[in-house]
């Protein structure tokens, strides 16, 4: 298949190579023009404007887009709407909010075109390993993008599915980062508890290595510990704040609206926002509070 891609940073252009090497031809564009030339010497072709690329397509046009969440996605939506006809096909392969892809969809229906959403996983060793993708919107919009769903995934019957209408491949995308969030939280935890048992010198790379294999926790998250572990495990130069895209945000949000508790996606959410806040004004309260009630030192900045 002959498909556009738009945003070709770290996911974007290693899907669009993916594709390449697939068979299918690829039409890019970027706003940074190295990205757009980085795709030429993979053998795809570049484009110098959005209206451009569609100009390159086949009827009915496919034209997936990997820009950030948000308005970016609403911007090039906008643009391309233009250069589109009844029939071509959008695709959102970022992590936007269900919420905003499913009135995306409606507006796009209403005009005669398709949208759909695919939920994307496999960060930067998807173009490797495949992408494990969640799909939202018609079944038969679906089926027409079947070759470039069985390229991307790790294989062709393997690693992704039509989950439902439109809104439904990033609504288990969110889940997906929410259920990951409480993953790594408790690697990092029972990690650390290990460090802090001085008794036993334990090396965290071995224990790692040992769990990789036979163990019921074994991951893909445990093998990349074992390969940020090899080496210092002080982990110099790694400063203790871990960013929060979004997605745990708007599943913890979700669990609270349909009353379904998930405490565990939520602290781990909740210990995230800890780390970013390097001056605490709950733990500096929490410190005067010990010393006013039980003379418990205070501790200066």
């Amino acid at each position: 298949m002959k498909i556009g891609m738009i945003g070709l940073g770290k996911m974007g252009g290693n899907m669009a190579e993916r594709l390449i090497r697939g068979g299918h031809g690829i039409v890019g564009y970027a706003r940074h023009e190295e990205a757009v030339r980085a795709l030429e010497e993979k053998g795809g072709t570049g484009a110098g404007s959005i209206g451009e690329l569609t100009g390159m397509l086949d009827t009915p046009r496919v034209v997936w887009i990997m820009v950030p969440a948000g308005r970016p996605v609403d911007s090039v939506i906008e643009e391309l709407f233009s250069h589109l006809d009844k029939g071509d096909i959008i695709i959102d392969g970022g992590n936007s909010r269900y919420t905003d892809t499913k009135r995306r969809a409606a507006a796009l229906r209403d005009a005669g075109l398709n949208m759909v959403d695919v939920g994307t996983s496999g960060g930067v060793w998807g173009l490797a390993e495949g992408y494990s993708m969640m799909v939202g919107g018609e079944k038969e919009t679906v089926e027409i993008l079947r070759p470039i769903l069985e390229t991307l995934a790790p294989a062709p019957d393997m690693g992704w599915g039509h989950v439902g209408p439109s809104g439904a491949g990033h609504f288990v995308k969110m889940v997906h980062n929410g259920i990951e969030y409480g993953m790594m939280q408790a690697f990092a935890e029972g990690f650390a508890i290990m460090k802090a048992k001085d008794e036993f010198d334990i090396d965290l790379h071995n224990v790692s290595g040992i769990w990789r294999y036979g163990s019921v926790v074994r991951s893909w998250l445990l093998d990349l510990i074992a390969d940020a572990l090899d080496g210092d495990q002080e982990l110099p130069g790694i400063a203790p704040f871990v960013s929060d895209s979004g997605e745990g945000r708007w599943t913890a949000i979700e669990a609270i609206d349909l009353g379904v508790p998930a405490p565990v996606i939520s602290l781990a959410l909740s210990e995230r926002f800890r780390s970013q806040n390097d001056n605490s004004y709950a733990d500096r309260l929490l410190a005067a509070m010990r010393n006013k009630f039980g003379g418990h030192e205070v501790k200066s900045r």
